[in-house]
């Protein structure tokens, strides 16, 4: 009976744990509510079996419990008990996955007006890029990284000559536009999670992954690393700052371009 009494408060206090638990997710800022709602599903019905297997287990241990002269009956198949059992979990199953499979297609289907932004990470830092006038990015490649050029842009390609570079400082974005992130390291696997926008993904050296979104409220949010990637990883931190379209423009004006580090010969900072 203590077995049951203590199966019997493991349910309740589960139930009012996730109830009343001040443990929430954060407000979102973009339009990934999809993901919040994918999420809220599955709790449901991985809540719903936990509660039914837990309560199944504490009636099994009561109802059939010891008791002088009752002999345990021996039944080794019951095909339609093993049909109810593997259909109820091809069912929850299904129906945990098919809502994300939709949202993966929307996740990684990027609009033809999204911005392209690159985010490049290598322990324990994020720089960013950002095109110029033309609108695109050049090409780059982690092997001609140098001092001089910290995210390896291609020299020789004119349409990076106007890219906007940021090496550890703060990546700003305008509320209400899609943004299209590119994702690059140059050292080891990295994540790029910003938990407001709900959108995250890893950062594969030699690869270049990527995700869409639409910051929806202006703010300043935390860029963290999300995968394991070395001593420093809790320290790996950066910011986004999603603002109105005139002071992005204004804060854009005041970042330095490609054409200008190579000139300088010396990174400078983001404000």
């Amino acid at each position: 009976m203590a077995v049951v009494l203590i199966l019997a408060l493991l349910v309740v206090g589960s139930v009012l744990f996730h109830m009343m638990s001040p443990w929430w997710w954060t407000p979102i800022a973009s339009n990934w509510t999809y993901i919040d709602s994918t999420l809220i599903i599955t709790f449901w019905i991985t809540g719903v079996v936990f509660v039914g297997v837990v309560s199944f287990v504490a009636y099994c241990v009561w109802r059939f419990r010891h008791r002088p002269g009752n002999r345990a009956a021996y039944e080794p198949e019951n095909r339609r008990l093993e049909l109810l059992l593997a259909s109820g979990t091809a069912i929850g199953v299904a129906a945990m996955l098919v809502p994300g499979l939709f949202v993966w297609n929307q996740f990684i289907t990027v609009p033809n007006d999204a911005a392209p932004v690159e985010v490049v990470s290598q322990q324990w830092l994020w720089s960013f890029r950002l095109p110029g006038a033309d609108g695109k990015l050049g090409r780059s490649k982690t092997r001609d990284i140098t001092p001089e050029n910290p995210l390896g842009v291609n020299k020789n390609d004119t349409t990076g000559l106007d890219d906007v570079i940021i090496e550890g400082g703060e990546l700003h974005l305008p509320v209400g536009k899609p943004v299209h992130i590119l994702l690059r390291s140059i050292d080891v696997l990295h994540d790029f999670y910003v938990p407001e926008f709900r959108a995250k993904m890893d950062m594969i050296p030699g690869m270049i992954t990527y995700f869409w979104f639409t910051p929806t409220r202006t703010g300043t949010f935390d860029i963290l690393c999300a995968e394991l990637c070395g001593v420093g990883h809790p320290q790996m931190r950066g910011t986004v700052v999603v603002e109105e379209a005139a002071d992005y423009q204004a804060w854009l004006e005041q970042q330095q371009t490609f054409t200008q580090l190579l000139a300088s010969g010396v990174p400078q900072p983001a404000n």
